[in-house]
């Protein structure tokens, strides 16, 4: 197991992978032709968009999750 403090870390990790994978599928998808290898280009463009992803999340989470609790009612 992966110590507590190490949450945000790695949440950022995760987040940044999965939309970066997302979005380079996408848009290799939208400019590629078919015979130029999908696949290839997909996995060229989501590690170079995950170098930048992953340090982006790290400093947009905190801002993002104190905007938002300024903005959400608190319960109670």
């Amino acid at each position: 197991m992966i110590p507590a403090r190490y949450g945000p870390v790695l949440f950022s990790f995760i987040l940044s992978g999965v939309m970066s994978l997302l979005v380079s599928g996408i848009s290799t998808f939208r400019a590629a032709q078919v015979d130029q290898g999908f696949l290839g280009l997909w996995a060229g463009a989501w590690l170079t968009g995950w170098l930048f992803a992953f340090p982006a999340v790290m400093l947009a989470a905190p801002l993002a999750r104190k905007l938002v609790a300024r903005v959400v009612a608190r319960e109670g």
